[in-house]
């Protein structure tokens, strides 16, 4: 560790392996308890549809827990309790599918029970993960730093699905249950493990000791504004920052965007292409192949850019955004030229656009986590991740909706796909205005502090 520098990149690989943990656990019940309960167990598409809906649902808690770590000043208890917490809610939702298939009504009530639980430590875990990474990461290591992270946890969903495969066959519900213990047990000992002392070690990190020397300032002044210890009272004071409000609306949007093409891109390529459907999963892995292009080359960016980096990160947000629009408009026309378009092409394009776009707006956001009301990092982080959750239930959802509205009207299935691509467009080209508005970070820093001067005429917040 580097007391100017911030985290190591061994200490960012650290933190990076619980980001993997998490993907492991989410990756089983999402993917293969999904094709359990409609293969297997006959059960209607619906059920494991609304239960992932529901772990999303569960996430809006995330300002919460957010706004807990802050007050307890650790974030290391509330990584590995919600770690805990995931791996329990992994085990029994892999006992419900053994349960449903005695009793279909028990087994959906602990299926319930599970997803809450799984919804809970997603949000518990990940949200302090993600502050304790963008206080303890140095500027010029963020774009990096968000490379890995998110890497990792790619590769712990490709992991995870070829080795419990594996384990799996011959399929039985013990099977499924075993499989899933050991992964949510080894999930729980790597988070534990990789926590281990790290949060103490980075204590002298740039972005603590800005926070060390705001305290001192407010302990010279005791007039200052105190930190809000009511949630209500902390989660009006971060909505009420202007960076913070327009950061969310575009994580929102943007990411509502990102995810609605997730359950029509193979479909479209199979009713308009005449895709086989080992054809339109390479046409997936080619996005991907994109995707993992794109982030790292904003890494490498990001990396060559060195202190000069926010700016150049905020320009590859807006790129990577236009762009997404660009590839998405591209895709509406492909359906009515059909096989003549360069199919993996574009879509290649459009994995290259989301990848610079995804770590762009991971990056700014482990920047603007730690502008504004000092003492609210948890809280903020924990809004935009509630936003983000809450793009993500919707757009998978909406995109299917949409092209089955739209072929109520008409018959061309072109058409239906040309629309959801055309919204989808639409949502980046905003994403990128609002990317447009976002202050700079010393903007906000400014701001911030002269808030914060005029917040020491007021008296002080009290606890309750």
């Amino acid at each position: 560790m580097s007391n100017s520098g911030g985290l190591s990149w061994f200490g960012v690989f650290r933190l990076s392996l619980v980001q993997a943990s998490i993907g492991a656990i989410v990756v089983l019940t999402t993917s293969t308890l999904n094709r359990v309960m409609v293969v297997e167990l006959a059960m209607a598409a619906t059920l494991p549809g609304l239960l992932v809906a529901l772990h999303y649902f569960v996430q809006l808690s995330r300002p919460k827990f957010g706004h807990q770590s802050d007050k307890g000043g650790q974030r290391t208890p509330w990584i590995v309790g919600g770690m805990a917490l995931l791996g329990l809610g992994g085990i029994l939702a892999a006992a419900s599918a053994g349960v449903m298939a005695v009793s279909n009504i028990s087994g959906i009530a602990l299926a319930t029970v599970a997803f809450l639980m799984i919804g809970a430590g997603v949000g518990a875990c990940g949200t302090s993960l993600l502050v304790l990474l963008a206080s303890s990461v140095s500027p010029e290591r963020r774009a990096p730093a968000a490379t890995m992270t998110w890497l990792m946890m790619i590769v712990s969903f490709a992991v995870t699905a070829t080795v419990a495969g594996a384990f799996l066959d011959p399929f039985s519900f013990t099977r499924l249950l075993v499989v899933t213990s050991v992964i949510s047990g080894l999930a729980l000992t790597v988070t534990w493990v990789a926590t281990l002392g790290l949060e103490k070690s980075v204590a002298l990190g740039p972005a603590a000791a800005a926070e060390a020397e705001a305290t001192h300032a407010s302990a010279q002044n005791p007039d200052a504004q105190a930190t809000p210890r009511r949630f209500i009272d902390a989660l009006k004071q971060v909505l009420a920052e202007p960076h913070t409000r327009v950061f969310g609306l575009f994580v929102f949007i943007s990411m509502l965007a990102y995810s609605a093409q997730d359950l029509v891109m193979e479909p479209f390529a199979g009713a308009v292409f005449g895709l086989t459907p080992g054809e339109s999963t390479q046409l997936g892995g080619k996005q991907y192949g994109g995707v993992l292009l794109g982030m790292i080359l904003v890494a490498l960016i990001g990396r060559w850019a060195g202190a000069a980096g926010q700016g150049v990160l905020r320009v590859c947000l807006i790129i990577g955004c236009l762009a997404s629009a660009a590839m998405l408009a591209s895709l509406a026309t492909a359906g009515f030229s059909g096989p003549p378009w360069p199919l993996e092409a574009n879509v290649f394009l459009l994995g290259l656009a989301n990848g610079v776009y995804a770590v762009a707006a991971i990056s700014s956001m482990m920047t603007l986590v730690s502008c504004g009301t000092k003492g609210h990092d948890g809280t903020r982080m924990g809004v935009w991740g509630a936003s983000q959750a809450i793009a993500f239930g919707l757009g998978g959802l909406a995109g299917t909706v949409v092209v089955d509205l739209v072929r109520m009207i008409s018959s061309d299935v072109a058409i239906a796909y040309a629309v959801v691509f055309i919204i989808q467009a639409l949502l980046f080209a905003t994403a990128a205005w609002l990317a447009l508005r976002m202050p700079r970070d010393a903007a906000v820093q400014q701001s911030s502090t002269s808030t914060r001067r005029a917040a020491a005429l007021t008296p002080a917040t009290q606890e309750l």
